[in-house]
Formats: structure tokens, sequence, C-alpha cells
């Protein structure tokens, strides 16, 4: 059930969302053939998981708590629904790759970073001394380097540096604070392994965006030297329950890439596993921001996490933080990846990475 207004789209992105969409259900339709998801009623517990997403929206959290939500699905059904919508993902950057495959000289490698599987993803331009730290998105619950590679290597090509892509533990098999942990460790392992931090730059795309603030949060707060920089791609920046406002609803008319999806229904339970939302670490908005490096924060003005970037913007900027908010209209949540080489916001923000970085690194 469909919560977005697709009348509000621009033509563009309502193509995007119709071809998105197909191969959103070729996917799940051969997810559902396979032998060990026979049983899995999975059309059942959409619908259901629709119809309280609309209702939690349409109430903006007023008829059903996070609580309410989480208890909808069982501990093996949210893990189902990550596996199927992980399914959904390698599918979807499968079809991409080979439609559209990367640039031979793209070279991809596996690695391990203190036990946390990574891949360098090097463009032949990278700088071997400069490493940017990318972490993909998902929601804390799905997503890998393989899915989000299209983006990281732009990113890397944009800013001229080697990436190293983390893939991270997911919830909900692993909750808080497993993720951050990961992140962490690979950060900690570029410095122990020669890469100078005024030579790293940490950043990523929304669940991506929430583990780059926190990661500088710890290792600021572990005594370590800080990355020359952070950037955080349409980033969550508080997970409590009372702090969403209404336009975090309101934008849910035109954001179906987090409204339509249900990712947000279950997502922050599943990565939560019980733990306070109010630990600073979880909601970074509520932590002491001072003395982190410069950051830059990119969101569109139409995606449900507008507001909370913003409101982290404005506190980063008053404990005296160089950071750097930008924003674009009439495009949705992820429109950096989403509309990668079609929309031109995409490329725009790109390029305003790039440009973020060049001063970064000429001052």
């Amino acid at each position: 059930m469909s919560v977005s207004d697709r009348s509000k789209f621009t033509p563009i992105v309502k193509k995007l969302m119709a071809e998105y969409q197909k191969i959103q259900l070729k996917a799940i339709t051969e997810f559902l053939k396979r032998e060990e998801n026979k049983g899995f009623n999975f059309w059942d517990l959409w619908t259901k998981l629709m119809d309280a997403n609309k209702r939690w929206i349409d109430s903006k959290g007023k008829d059903l708590t996070y609580k309410d939500l989480n208890e909808l699905t069982t501990h093996e059904e949210r893990i189902l629904l990550a596996k199927i919508i992980q399914f959904t993902f390698d599918y979807t950057s499968d079809l991409q790759e080979k439609e559209n495959p990367l640039p031979a000289e793209v070279k991809i490698e596996n690695v391990e970073v203190k036990g946390v599987p990574a891949e360098w993803q090097i463009v032949p331009e990278a700088m071997d001394e400069r490493v940017f730290l990318y972490i993909h998105g998902g929601g804390m619950v799905i997503g890998s380097p393989r899915n989000s590679r299209y983006l990281s290597v732009a990113l890397g090509g944009a800013t001229k540096m080697k990436v190293l892509s983390v893939d991270y533990r997911l919830a909900p098999e692993h909750p808080h604070p497993a993720g951050q942990e990961d992140c962490f460790k690979a950060y900690q392992w570029l410095i122990e392994n020669g890469i100078k931090p005024e030579n790293i730059i940490i950043g990523g795309l929304s669940a991506g965006g929430y583990y780059t603030i926190t990661t500088l949060l710890r290792a600021r707060d572990a005594g370590m030297p800080l990355p020359r920089g952070g950037i955080c791609l349409s980033p969550a920046t508080d997970l409590r329950e009372e702090s969403t406002d209404d336009l975090f609803y309101e934008n849910a008319r035109t954001d179906p890439i987090l409204a339509d999806s249900g990712l947000l229904l279950w997502c922050i339970p599943a990565y939560l596993g019980g733990k306070d939302p109010n630990d600073p670490y979880i909601s970074p908005i509520l932590a002491d921001l001072r003395g982190l490096p410069p950051l830059l924060i990119q969101a569109s003005t139409s995606e449900m996490l507008y507001s909370g970037a913003k409101k982290f913007y404005e506190k980063a900027r008053e404990a005296g933080v160089d950071v750097t908010f930008e924003t674009w209209d009439d495009v949705p949540h992820g429109f950096q990846v989403f509309g990668l080489n079609i929309l031109p916001e995409a490329q725009d923000s790109i390029n305003h990475v790039k440009s973020f970085v060049e001063k970064l690194f000429n001052k």
C-alpha cells in the first residue's frame, strides 16, 4: 500500500520509481520460487506491515509506537524480511552491473580489517596515500559494498581517493552496537596500517551517514586522531521515537524510498534490539559534538530524514564544528545512488562532495 503521493513527484522520479518497482517485483518472485522459501507467506506479512506503515504515518506516530510496530513481526520474520530485501538489492545491483559494467580498470579487492570483511575499490586516478572510508546504507539491516559500488566508486573517482567499503554486521541478527563497532574497527585498521588520519575521509549514505557520525564520535572519545573530514549523505541522526516531528511524517508523501518500503517501520526497532535510544551513540544528535572534523551533510527537502539532518547541522554548528549543509528539492531519500547517471541532482551531489574534499586537502 503506497503512502507516498506520486502526483508530487517529478516526471523523471515517477519513471525511476516505476522501473525500480518492476525490478523489485521480479526479484521477490524469484526469491519466493526457491525451494527453501516456499513456506514463507511473504505477501500476507507484507500486507500487514504496509497497513501498519500507513496507519503509523497517517497518524504521525500517535496510533502505533515503535514497540507496537516491532511486535507485528517475530524475530524470525524480521530476519526473513531482511533476507528478501537484501536479495532484491543484490538482484538490482547485478542487473545494473550487467547493463552498465564498472570500467575494467577499477580494481575490486576483498580484504579483512580486524575481523571485519571489506572491499577495496580503486580507480586508476586514486592517490595511494588517501583513503575514502565508505559506509553503505540500508537502514542498518540490509546493504553491502557490492550493492553500493556505483556510488562509492563514483565518489572515489571524484575525490581521487582509494575507497575502503565496509561490510559491517547487520541487524536484526546483530543489533547495536555491532555495526558501529565494525565501522570503528575499519578506521582503526587504516591508522594501524600506516594511513595518516589527515589523509582519510569517512562518508556514507543514509545508515552510512549515521555510522559516519558515530565512528567520528567513537574515535574522538577514544582519544584517536580524527580524519580530515566526514561526509553524511541523507543521514539518520536521531532514533528516538518522540523526536519525530510533523515534517518527518509529511515528507512521507514525497519520499517513496523510505515511506513505501516500510523500512523505518521495523529497521529501527530491529537495530535497537531493546537498547536505549537516548544513548548518544545511538542518537548522535544527543552527543557532545565539539571537536569533530569538518562535515558535509546533504539531504533532500522532500525526504523523511530531512528535519533530523537539519537539526543535527544546527547543533554541530553551535558546537563549533565546521559544517556545511546542502539540500536539493523534489528528489527522494538516497537520490545520490537512486538516480545515479540519471538524475542531474545525483551528479550535482557528487560534484559538491568533490569540491568539499578538494577544499579540505587544499587548506
